[in-house]
Parts: structure tokens; sequence; C-alpha cells
């Protein structure tokens, strides 16, 4: 890239010349289509980038490197965890240097909305596999994303908790964007149907004694609890506390968002999770032929060393809609065209029907309300209600 840039009087000229010098070479590369995947390999967030990097590789080992003529080929980069500064560095050499086509991955929103102002300059379509924040999308018109949006899970749920009795609920979250996204959303859809919210907490997001939170919650002697905390072992440590102070045994629902039934969740929590309720897009123990498909082949690709998460199969659906999205084109991955091609997108995945919304580039899916259940030995997120094609609230609101 330096040949671009010397003798540049400001950074951002530099930056700017240098993505439309990329794009004019959009096609240079002659039978090869290029994806720049930004996600986390290494730091606090290694496991979910290990979960968007198989999806990924499942579907190439499906479905083959092969689409309309041309060859994809995929180039991984570690962001390390939420680094903005990192992610856009990152954006720039695949754009710059690398000359890729389009840009994907991306574990979370701070980093796709740093990359999608280099997808924007440079006119490169973006796919967002995970970051949920509504705004990413508004960010650029070449920006989509095939996972869900914070509003698009809690919205559902507390339509559903107030339908089946729920009058009085007491949310605790993170404290971070994600967290505050999903009180606002559970909190005002909850309040506007007529409910009421006795209390609200946003923990710090290293929390890891939530004793004294849970105790707080038992002595409101709220319906339900709503809690949204980063994925993983948060998760574990919340719901074990909720079981050891009686939550359970006082009638107090648990209403958990996207990722309790996942698996590394399932069985580090165990029987402590039997009878939570979420709301979400997907769980590999859902049932139909889609999904048992696309467990039995990604337990191929990872040896069978875990079981897909959320973030697995958005990033399966991620390449399916890029696969299809080529044949429309022909094989041109050029950002007007690529974009333009996906109004109309629809098809089924190992979570359902998903689709594009043509106004907003996000995606339009099933969210099941999900119980988890004991089935013998193996815990699994059993379906008990479904809401069909949910589209973000956080647009459909402005």
């Amino acid at each position: 890239m330096n040949h671009w840039t010397n003798g540049c009087a400001a950074a951002s000229w530099c930056i700017a010349l240098s993505l439309g010098s990329a794009a004019s070479f959009a096609h240079a590369e002659g039978n090869t289509v290029k994806i720049g995947v930004i996600t986390s390999l290494s730091g606090p967030a290694a496991e979910s980038g290990a979960q968007m990097k198989a999806g990924i590789d499942t579907w190439l080992r499906v479905h083959g490197p092969n689409v309309a003529g041309k060859r994809i080929e995929v180039i991984y980069k570690d962001d390390t965890g939420t680094q903005p500064d990192i992610a856009k560095r990152l954006a720039t050499e695949l754009v710059t240097r690398d000359r890729v086509d389009l840009l994907a991955g991306f574990v979370f929103t701070p980093n796709a909305m740093a990359a999608a102002g280099i997808a924007d300059q440079g006119k490169k379509p973006m796919v967002v596999m995970n970051a949920a924040a509504s705004a990413i999308t508004a960010r650029s018109p070449y920006v989509t994303r095939v996972s869900y949006t914070i509003a698009q899970s809690a919205k559902p749920l507390a339509e559903w908790a107030y339908k089946t009795g729920a009058r009085r609920v007491f949310t605790v979250v993170a404290d971070y964007a994600p967290g505050v996204d999903a009180e606002t959303w559970f909190n005002n859809t909850f309040t506007a149907l007529g409910g009421k919210i006795v209390g609200s907490v946003r923990m710090p997001i290293g929390s890891v004694d939530y004793g004294a939170f849970v105790q707080r919650i038992k002595d409101e002697k709220p319906d339900a609890i709503h809690v949204f905390l980063p994925n993983g072992q948060p998760m574990v440590s919340f719901t074990k506390a909720y079981r050891e102070k009686g939550l359970d045994k006082a009638n107090i629902r648990f209403l958990g968002g996207e990722g309790w039934g996942d698996e590394d969740v399932l069985k580090a929590g165990g029987d402590a999770l039997v009878g939570i309720y979420s709301s979400g897009f997907y769980s590999y123990t859902r049932p139909g032929a889609e999904n048992a498909k696309f467990v039995e082949a990604f337990g191929k690709t990872v040896n069978g060393k875990m079981a897909p998460s959320f973030l697995a199969a958005s990033s399966y659906d991620g390449m399916e809609l890029i696969a299809r999205t080529l044949a429309k084109t022909k094989g041109d991955a050029s950002g007007p065209v690529f974009m333009a091609a996906l109004k109309g997108y629809s098809t089924t995945s190992p979570r359902g029907t998903v689709a594009i919304d043509p106004a907003t580039r996000d995606i339009v899916q099933t969210m099941y309300i999900r119980r988890i259940d004991k089935q013998g030995t193996k815990l699994v997120a059993t379906e008990i209600d479904r809401y069909d094609a949910v589209k973000d609230p956080g647009k459909e609101a402005k």
C-alpha cells in the first residue's frame, strides 16, 4: 500500500485514496472472490471466533468453494476482542493490501461499526455475522446482517411474558451497550402492554458474584426476571445463583435472551438451567432435517469438539447469502451490484426461513421462545412459541 500513500498530507485522505484505488482493482484477481473475515481468534472471545470460523468452514466443506465460475477464498484476521481500532486497521489492510471483494465476520458491535466506515469508503459489501446493535446496518448502504439485533430478541420476549401472565418483572442486565439495549426494549415493550417493571439493575460487566443482586430480586417478589448477560459463564453463574436463592421455588420465572440454548451453557449449567425460558433464533438442539444436517456437518468440521452455537449458524447463513447473491450477479461482487442483488433474498436455513429486508438490509427471521428441558440425560431448548417474520424493531420504530 505504500506506493499509494507516499506524500499524503493527511491520514484520512491517504486512506480514502488507497480505498478508492483498491476499488478500481476490484476484478484484478480474475476468477477469485476474496472474503476478508474479521473475528476474534484469540483473547476473551476466542470461543465465539472459533464458532464463527467453524460455521464458515462448514459451509465451504459442504458446498465447495466454487460459485458462478468464481472460486471463494477466505482470509481470516484476528481482532483479539472488542478492539475497534484494530478492526478498522484490519479492514483497511484487507481492502487495500489483500484486495478483498467483501468484508465479513464481526463478533462485536464497536468493531463492526469501525469496519463499516472502511466498507463504505471502498464500496465493499460487508456481511455482519454477529454484532447486534441496530445502528450497524445504517452505517453504510454496503452493510447487511445475517445474525440478529438485541431488539429483535427482547421485544418478542416481553410480548410473550405479558401474554402468558407476567405483570411484574424485574430486569437485570450487564452494564454495556447490548445489555442496555435489552433492558430498554424489554422494559418499554412490557410497560406499553400494561405490565410493570418493579426494578432494574445494571451490573458491572465483570461481575462474578450475583448473590446480592438475586436476593434483591427475590425481595421484590416479581412474577419474572428478565436477564441479559454476556454469553457463556456469566449466564451459568447467574442461573445457579437464581436456584440457590430459591427464586424458582418462589415461582419467579426466568427470561433470558440468545445464547441460553448453546452447548457450552447447557453443559456448564446442567440441571440448574431446567425450566428457564429464552428468546432467540437458534439452538443446536432445535428440531428439523435442515438443522440435523447442519449439526452433523459442523461436527465433522470440528472433529466433534463442539456443537454449533448461534454464531456458527449465522456465519453459515452468511456464506449462503454470499454464494446465492454471487450466483444472482454471475460472480460480480462489486458493491452496488451485489447490494442491489440482495433485495428479495430469502432462503431456508438451520434456524428456519430467513430473508433480508430490502429497506434496511437487516435479517428478517423467526424468533423462538424456548424452555430448557431435560430429555433423558440431555438438556434441550424446546421451542414452545414463535414469532415469525420478525424485523428489527429498532428500525421499525424510527
